[in-house]
């Protein structure tokens, strides 16, 4: 770690989480683990018109940036506070050591990031600024995703919630994008990998594409990353990734990158229709060791920064399918991973539900405050179809084109 690290934790006590040790009881799916350090509130993203840090002149009142401490402290809250709180058990979160970065990302990448923080800061790409109180928090956040699944590798507990910002999913090898600077996943999954797990499969359901992530694990065979997300295509040098399904890997990752680009209002049950259609049958044939979910809930119902419609009651019901794949393949390993979700309030919720829902709790704990959508099941039935097609078509135009 850097040896100047100091623990900017916030004073508010009910955000404090205590460190436990103690193993799982029962058979290990009695409590989520969750993995959290108020260190990283410290990042202030800025503020502008939304998320673009612009100040045209002439408004009043502008907006904090939509990744901001709020949404994390309410998602704190609801697991502290909450009727979920029983079934929790708290670790306190380390920053990563500079040189697990690189086990993801280039040197390159991380000097880039160590001479930005040293200037006081930087905009790396349009809406993501690197702060002061920035590059400790992302340390942190890596360091906590990476102490959850040295958690669950070493058999202590087999949920686990790295319950952290800046988010990470965008961050590519090289670069930064999409509020992210370090890939928290990326540096988790490869950790173990490094400690001996021979396959590892990454669901993302934030409602972007989970770019940095895939493009990490590309030419990979031994990690299989699936991606549903609202369909946005690049949105320039940052993200020159489409998210579209014939991005399907590359050399010995050829079939083990799943594109689900799904049509806008989506919403509960065409989210799990694909899950079910596309998913569960990748998984099957993939048999991960581990399933690590990374997740945003910025594809609720309720959030400024997607379109896709999900309730926390969808949450739920997702989080439900994904625990018990992760119980037939995986022995019930499972790694949640925050990344979006930018709704201060209803983000806590589908929060809330989708822990439910991994544990697999016989009664819900808290009714949803949004009505379930309506979704045009016909329509999302065909869009799964043509995923499926245009999938399978791209890994055997690509098969033919790799020498042996």
């Amino acid at each position: 770690m850097a040896d100047d690290y100091e623990n900017e934790a916030v004073e508010e006590e009910e955000i404090a989480a205590p460190v436990v040790v103690a193993e799982d009881d029962d058979d290990g799916r009695s409590k989520m683990n969750v993995f959290w350090n108020s260190g990283m509130l410290a990042h202030n993203a800025g503020e502008g018109v939304f998320d673009t840090l612009y100040d045209p002149g002439f408004l009043a009142v502008l907006d904090n940036h939509p990744e901001n401490p709020e949404r994390i402290i309410n998602i704190v809250s609801i697991l502290k506070k909450g009727p979920i709180a029983p079934y929790i058990r708290w670790h306190d979160g380390v920053p990563a050591e500079l040189e697990q970065l690189t086990s993801f990302h280039s040197p390159a990448y991380i000097r880039d990031l160590l001479d930005a923080n040293k200037a006081g800061g930087k905009v790396l790409c349009e809406g993501t600024q690197l702060n002061p109180g920035s590059w400790k928090a992302a340390l942190l956040a890596a360091g906590t995703t990476m102490t959850a699944m040295q958690y669950v590798v070493e058999g202590h507990g087999k949920l686990a919630y790295a319950l952290v910002r800046p988010p990470g999913h965008h961050a590519q090898p090289t670069q930064a994008d999409g509020y992210c600077f370090l890939n928290n996943a990326g540096v988790a999954v490869q950790l173990a990998i490094d400690s001996g797990v021979k396959k590892i499969a990454v669901v993302d359901i934030d409602v972007h594409y989970g770019n940095g992530t895939a493009e990490g694990f590309y030419d990979r065979d031994d990690v299989f990353t699936i991606s549903l997300h609202m369909p946005h295509g690049s949105w320039g040098d940052s993200h020159p990734q489409s998210g579209l399904p014939d991005e399907v890997g590359k050399g010995a990752g050829i079939g083990y990158n799943l594109n689900i680009p799904l049509p806008n209002g989506t919403g509960d049950k065409g989210y799990e229709y694909a899950l079910r259609e596309l998913v569960i049958p990748a998984l099957a044939h993939f048999k991960p060791e581990i399933l690590v979910v990374t997740f945003g809930q910025d594809a609720s119902v309720l959030d400024p920064n997607g379109r896709q419609c999900i309730t926390a009651e969808g949450y739920r019901t997702l989080g439900r399918i994904l625990a018990e794949e992760a119980d037939k393949h995986a022995d019930g390993r499972l790694l949640l991973v925050q990344e979006g979700g930018y709704h201060v309030t209803y983000s806590a919720y589908c929060a809330h539900f989708m822990v439910e829902g991994l544990l697999k709790l016989p009664e819900n704990l808290l009714d949803d405050l949004q009505p379930s959508t309506l979704e045009d099941e016909e329509f999302i039935a065909a869009k799964v179809e043509e995923i499926k097609q245009t999938f399978t078509d791209a890994v055997a135009a690509a098969k033919k084109g790799v020498k042996t």
